[in-house]
């Protein structure tokens, strides 16, 4: 099986994260940590960075690796590093995704997630970093 290696940003704000929705593809509409694909040449900080500035024209200060997730998609094997993040720019746009949220412990629940960030929301609310 393919195996995709990705970064993904868990962007806080207070105890609250930033939940984007997919605009595109097999798996439009649910929700998903933004992030992407891990390019040749590049590390994972590298990759993050490059991957939120795309995807939401934002920059951010990457502060620690929080969890390596690793899931099995029915067409590939996902190895999906995850990192606590804040926002240094004033704001975002999306220019890949349908929507975003920031979202605590309440809202997080109601959001139809990818497979492999539901184990990042389960650590989330285990280390209370939502609320």
């Amino acid at each position: 099986m393919k195996t995709i290696h990705v970064v993904a940003a868990i962007i806080k704000k207070g105890h609250m994260v930033l939940a984007t929705e997919r605009g595109y593809g097999k798996y439009a509409t649910w929700w998903e940590f933004p992030g992407g694909k891990v390019e040749q040449g590049e590390n994972e900080l590298e990759a993050l960075n490059r991957e939120i500035f795309e995807e939401l024209s934002a920059t951010i200060a990457i502060k620690e690796h929080f969890i390596t997730v690793e899931h099995d998609y029915p067409d590939f094997h996902l190895r999906m590093s995850c990192y606590l993040c804040e926002l240094t720019s004033k704001g975002f746009m999306l220019n890949e995704h349908y929507r975003a949220s920031w979202v605590g412990l309440k809202e997080i629940d109601s959001l139809k997630w990818l497979e492999a960030d539901e184990v990042i929301i389960a650590k989330l609310k285990e280390e209370q970093i939502i609320q």
